[in-house]
């Protein structure tokens, strides 16, 4: 005996780039033996993922999977879209065909203004008409005339108003993903039920075209940085979740789990091929190519988260997702029920916020640029692993910027780089420059200083770390001499960067010099200098 049974979704965990659905419900079934059919789910799921089970006194003897084939989309919303779609285009057909009887009809008392012209005028010439009945005639004609032309843009103004229907409509259809095939997968269960009475079953299965992408605010509030972290939920599975137990997990499922292996890497004597038999075995390697890509073609899945005793009000609290640590994963389970549809729109949850307290300088590099850039230096002191995302940065409630975050594992320090802070200046100026002509043995020699004024109008000592360049020669013929660097850099490296981190105080200026000369030889010619 078969039965459809309608199980709705009870479950969502998303993985980045899949998920896996869970449906459950009862049924009532007899003693005997049943299929139970579970239909209208995605066309492109995993058949190898999926898991049965449940509560009942019945025994699973099977699970089979087969394609439902159908003319129209079983997808309840899109199916509302395709249909206002066509209901839109018949509108617009309908638009059209009384456009072209308002244009005959204004042809037609043109045409006919025209002939009853000629006719009053030749009577009028000959005095055998009233003038008074040509004016009737004409305001008649002309009455008519105008409100054709009336209508006609009221009409115009239809076609406007329902071509940008038509528009969002189809817009909303593409969001759903509408070109995909209107069939579906049903999952058949074959059951031995013990005795009469319901049985709950649970199915669940992994689908492509989902994902979850984590999104971050970083704020500092003095040498303190707030990270909120927020998953966004996308997915065009074609089916919508409604809001059920929504779990977002760091696991990656795979169609293989098993370890690559390497093999030989062969290094031989390259053989000409004959000419002779290039062309055929040309012919016989494409037929093959051809054949193997069929094959990897039809076997593949198709692609498819106060003052006066006042007492301020308490500042708005966030609810955060709890979190399950497995021994390769992590699964984020948000507080509070989340809705996704099927229309690839992102829907966001806080997942959780992690208070660390930051070591902050400043790095700007003067060659390139005047900036100087605030950095914070912070340690994961969570048990949370932050996932590569892109974090907006705040200063206080002041939005400056976004950056990109790594991944960040507990208890690992990393450098983040939190904008542009436009207290502390940087100027870098060339202060002498000289080129003399060959002396001894014929060598050219030039000559140049620079100056780096870093000044702090913060209210706080300033640590921060200059980063500069010095020459560095290629060649025999040309050689850097006189090196001048005040004060002793930090660190200098053999590619000629060189670090300073100095420390300055508020409304004070730290000053560093880079002077050197380069020596050139005779009839050669110098590049790579700059100013």
């Amino acid at each position: 005996m078969t039965i459809r049974f309608d199980a709705g979704i009870t479950a969502v965990t998303v993985y980045p780039g899949q998920a896996r659905i869970t449906r459950s419900g009862e049924v009532a079934l007899s003693a005997g033996e049943h299929r139970v059919t579970i239909g209208g789910l995605p066309q492109y799921l995993h058949a190898d993922s999926i898991r049965v089970a449940g509560i009942g006194r019945a025994t699973v003897l099977g699970v089979d999977v087969r394609t439902e084939h159908h003319h129209r989309t079983q997808d309840a919303p899109l199916g509302e879209l395709e249909e206002r779609r066509d209901s839109l285009h018949a509108a617009l057909q309908e638009l059209g065909d009384r456009g072209s009887v308002l244009d005959a009809r204004a042809e037609l008392i043109t045409t006919l203004g025209r002939r009853v012209g000629s006719t009053f005028a030749q009577a009028l010439a000959k005095d055998e008409t009233d003038p008074a009945r040509v004016a009737q005639v004409g305001d008649a004609l002309a009455e008519q005339l105008a409100e054709v032309y009336a209508r006609r843009r009221e009409l115009i103004d239809s076609v406007r108003t329902t071509q940008a229907e038509l528009d969002e409509v189809e817009r909303r259809i593409a969001g759903r993903q509408g070109q995909r095939l209107p069939d579906t997968t049903a999952i058949e269960v074959e059951l031995a039920v013990a005795a009469d009475g319901d049985v709950e079953l649970e199915v669940s299965y992994l689908v492509d075209s989902a994902n979850w992408e984590s999104r971050y605010d970083v704020r500092l509030v003095g040498t303190k940085l707030t990270l909120t972290w927020y998953g966004l939920v996308t997915q065009h599975t074609g089916e919508d979740w409604p809001e059920c137990d929504l779990r977002l997990s760091t696991a990656r499922p795979a169609t293989s789990v098993d370890v690559p292996e390497l093999a030989p890497w062969y290094l031989d004597v390259l053989r000409p091929v004959p000419q002779a038999s290039r062309k055929s075995m040309s012919a016989s390697e494409g037929h093959d190519m051809q054949r193997g890509f069929g094959m990897a073609g039809g076997a593949a899945m198709p692609a498819a988260a106060a003052p006066g005793g006042y007492s301020p009000p308490p500042p708005i609290a966030e609810s955060y997702a709890s979190v399950e640590h497995g021994e390769a994963a992590t699964v984020y389970r948000p507080s509070r029920l989340v809705a996704v549809p099927s229309d690839s729109s992102a829907h966001r949850t806080t997942v959780a916020t992690i208070e660390l307290s930051a070591e902050l300088d400043h790095v700007t590099v003067p060659l390139v640029g005047t900036e100087a850039y605030l950095r914070a230096t912070a340690t994961n002191t969570s048990e949370h692993t932050i996932r590569p995302g892109r974090a907006s940065i705040f200063h206080d409630a002041e939005f400056v910027g976004v950056t990109n975050l790594a991944a960040w594992a507990p208890g690992e320090e990393v450098e983040l780089t939190l904008g542009i802070d436009d207290r502390v200046r940087v100027e870098r100026d060339l202060v002498k420059r000289s080129a003399s002509k060959a002396v001894l043995g014929g060598t050219r020699r030039q000559e140049a200083t620079w100056q780096i004024k870093v000044s702090n109008f913060g209210p706080r000592p300033a640590r921060i770390t200059v980063v500069d360049q010095v020459p560095v020669s290629r060649s025999e013929s040309i050689v850097v001499r006189d090196l001048v660097l005040k004060p002793q850099p930090t660190e200098q490296t053999d590619i000629g960067e060189v670090t300073w981190k100095l420390t300055v105080p508020p409304a004070e200026t730290g000053e560093i010099t880079i002077g050197f000369r380069v020596d050139v030889a005779k009839d050669v010619t110098l590049t790579g200098w700059r100013d």
